[in-house]
């Protein structure tokens, strides 16, 4: 337990914090989870506005440090691949 009013002070700013970051990386999964149920039904063009949606979420996560800026990347890039695939 935090015993000096600074210490008590961070507490409460890293528990609206976490709340922040929870929010954030909820939200892109959540984005990331519908291009993968549009992948998996084999509907391109669903797939790819869906993918159209999620990449600014997924960026955006990365600028506010939730993810690394290389993991949001490789993310957008292997979900564009699933996405292309889908044509052939």
């Amino acid at each position: 337990m935090a015993n000096t009013v600074s210490a008590k002070k961070m507490t409460r700013k890293i528990a609206k914090r976490t709340a922040i970051n929870r929010s954030r990386r909820s939200r892109m999964r959540t984005f990331v989870r519908k291009v993968e149920e549009a992948i998996a039904s084999g509907d391109q063009g669903q797939a790819l506005t869906a993918l159209r949606a999620a990449e600014p979420e997924i960026m955006r996560a990365a600028q506010n440090g939730i993810v690394h800026k290389n993991n949001a990347s490789r993310k957008v890039s292997r979900l564009a691949a699933r996405v292309k695939a889908i044509a052939a």
